[in-house]
């Protein structure tokens, strides 16, 4: 007669110990790798970027002029307003659009 503590031993052990291991699929692999590949273009293209965008953002690359005053920049065709957020190299100046 075989021994019921036994058996009961080794089903325990084969079900706790003897489990094939789940691994990561290929396909999730792959598309962590696209991921990847993508971020470190974006994070490239935004580095090299970097000095355009504050050249596009300057006063000069809205079109707008920097003057201590405004007023001092109309003709009598032109009227000029201060930019609310472009700012200039002096720190007296504003960055003066043309309304209109």
């Amino acid at each position: 007669m075989p021994n019921p503590k036994k058996y009961y031993f080794s089903e325990v052990y084969n079900k706790m110990f003897n489990k094939k291991g789940q691994g990561i699929s290929i396909n999730v692999i792959i598309i962590a790798a696209i991921a990847l590949l993508v971020l470190v273009i974006l994070a490239v293209l935004l580095l090299r970027s970097g000095s355009s965008v504050a050249d596009g953002t300057s006063c000069t690359g809205i079109g707008g002029q920097c003057s201590p005053s405004c007023g001092d920049l109309g003709d009598g065709t032109k009227i000029y307003a201060p930019h609310p957020t472009a700012g200039c190299v002096n720190a007296g100046d504003k960055c003066c659009i043309v309304l209109g």
